[in-house]
């Protein structure tokens, strides 16, 4: 018997069988939590999770102005952070100037990882980019990483 396959009664199945069947199990699960019924007032029942407040603008602007990615003093001077899930890094080169970039890398689309020393960094081939104004500080990147615009509200950061 190969490593790759498990006794399982009378007939063998692989590995990649078995975790399959477990995965859709588990998926089957979670989808019957999501289902349940209602609280029988009316409403759809809740996660337990924070309060949505009534922020933002009622009537219809685009809520990705509204939608603060950090505070500003979140942001170190010489340094900044990566919010990959929104599709920007943000950096404090000096006190005060907020610089947005893209956070893929121009070499091969890896992911920026984190900011460093001064620098954006791509862990995946050692590409280094500037946080002033995101040109290459180390290869093999061929290209700066692309301006990203962002807004500063008072203490709050967001895309533009």
């Amino acid at each position: 018997m190969s490593d790759d396959q498990v006794l399982a009664g009378p007939e063998m199945r692989t590995r990649r069988a078995l975790l399959t069947g477990a995965g859709a199990v588990g998926a089957a699960v979670v989808l019957a939590a999501c289902g349940g019924e209602g609280t029988g007032d009316g409403s759809a029942p809740t996660s337990g999770g924070p309060q949505v407040t009534n922020t933002g603008d009622a009537g219809g602007a685009d809520r990705k102005d509204a939608q603060s990615l950090a505070k500003t003093q979140d942001i170190p001077v010489g340094g900044g952070a990566v919010f990959a899930a929104q599709g920007v890094v943000i950096t404090q080169p000096t006190a005060g100037q907020f610089k947005g970039f893209d956070p893929i890398c121009t070499h091969q689309g890896c992911p920026v990882s984190n900011v460093d020393g001064g620098t954006i960094n791509c862990t995946c081939h050692g590409s280094k980019f500037s946080i002033e104004d995101g040109s290459v500080k180390a290869g093999p990147a061929p290209m700066p990483l692309a301006a990203k615009e962002i807004k500063v509200s008072g203490d709050h950061i967001s895309l533009a």
